[in-house]
């Protein structure tokens, strides 16, 4: 018989966390390292040492609770995810993650179960990235993808540096050497695929990467009225097929393609006045590497054809690039054989976002585990996610953890 966990312990301490930085329409808000980001903080370090865990946090914030295990020198398996969130958040995206890894802690207790490498349970600092950039950042400088110094120089709309900001929180810890055996992360899946299929959990493959590019058309303004449409250098028209053509090349191309413009700013933006200048953003992401730079050519020759036939200019310019991540194939299929061995439906699946194990994937095996939220809806004050379906990633979690650290 597997042990489970305490699923009615698990749901209570995300409710209890969920009153800090509480919302009226029933989300969270804690901004990174602000004063609820700090009470979020100290209610799992206080927790974690109630748990007789060891925490200590390093030089970006990154909180990390230890289990001791029976081989001392060993790397540690580490669960984690993040405790801060966007301006109008849920109460799940990143703290079930936290507190998924700290009911492990939790039942291994209950039960008297010594592992034989010791376990961790992260915090990652400032995942969502709203108030400082970049994204990522605890688990980006862990992972050495930033320096720790450029991280802490970063600024909010204030001025405010990172550093300042964690040091009046009181997280300002040592940087130090850390090994990691595996790492393992539950979360929210943040889209509608698990709860369509009536899927409990999903065994996530590997994330997507993503391409994204600042676009501009410009053309000439001139009077709605007297400017003929075969003379007109219209700006807005030609934003308009590309938008058209970001969609066409997300439907063209395989391997879980993505395609979306999100933002676009319209010069003059009046009414009778022919636009005559567009800025818009195209967001790109695929599984595989050689697919998505596939894609992002296509566009390119798409804005350039578009921009001849519509007598403007095209400026296309990429600023993010993040390439796919595969997921280590033997923590993949340890997720999978616990959700098997457990009797919960389960199915492949990649992530569409980016989340700290992508980069803890580059310097430990790692993966993911996915449960369905409500209607697919993340970011946002009503994300809502079922108790049954949190318990079962979380015991999901357990087994996989209980198989690479032996228990």
């Amino acid at each position: 018989m597997k042990i489970r966990i305490d699923a009615e312990r698990l749901w209570n301490s995300l409710m209890d966390l969920a009153r800090i930085g509480a919302t009226p329409k029933g989300g969270v808000r804690r901004i990174t390292l602000s004063s609820a980001d700090r009470e979020g903080r100290d209610q799992f370090v206080r927790w974690a040492r109630e748990a007789a865990l060891a925490v200590r946090w390093d030089a970006v914030g990154n909180i990390f609770a230890r289990r001791p295990g029976s081989e001392a020198s060993a790397a540690a398996v580490m669960m984690g995810s993040h405790l801060d969130s966007q301006p109008s958040g849920g109460r799940f995206d990143g703290a079930y993650g936290v507190m998924a890894g700290l009911e492990v802690m939790r039942t291994l207790n209950d039960h008297g179960i010594v592992t034989r490498a010791p376990l961790e349970v992260a915090s990652w600092t400032n995942e969502e990235g709203s108030r400082f950039v970049p994204v990522m950042m605890g688990s980006g400088v862990f992972a050495g993808i930033f320096p720790v110094e450029e991280a802490l120089k970063a600024t909010d709309r204030e001025g405010i540096r990172a550093g300042e900001a964690l040091a009046a929180i009181g997280y300002a810890g040592k940087p130090g050497a850390h090994k990691v055996a595996a790492y393992f992360e539950a979360h929210i899946e943040q889209g509608p695929v698990l709860e369509d299929t009536r899927t409990t959990i999903g065994v996530v493959q590997g994330a997507l990467g993503q391409r994204w590019f600042d676009a501009a058309f410009t053309g000439q303004d001139s009077h709605a009225g007297p400017t003929p449409m075969e003379l007109r250098k219209d700006a807005l028209i030609a934003a308009s097929r590309l938008v058209l053509e970001v969609n066409r090349i997300a439907k063209a191309y395989p391997d879980y393609a993505r395609g979306t413009v999100g933002f676009m700013q319209v010069a003059p933006n009046s009414r009778n006045v022919v636009p005559g200048e567009v800025r818009m953003t195209v967001d790109l992401r695929n599984a595989e590497d050689a697919t998505l730079r596939s894609m992002a050519d296509d566009l390119e020759r798409c804005a350039a054809a578009i921009a001849a036939e519509c007598r403007v200019a095209a400026e296309l310019r990429e600023v993010v690039y993040f390439p796919p991540c595969k997921f280590a194939p033997r923590l993949v299929e340890s997720v999978r054989r616990a959700a098997r061995d457990l009797g919960f439906t389960h199915r492949d699946i990649v992530s569409g976002a980016a989340h700290d194990a992508v980069y803890l994937a580059r310097v430990a095996p790692s993966a993911m585990i996915f449960v369905p939220c409500e209607a697919g809806i993340s970011h946002n004050e009503i994300e809502n996610a079922r108790p049954g379906d949190l318990a079962a990633g979380c015991d999901v979690l357990l087994q996989a953890v209980l198989a690479q650290a032996g228990g």
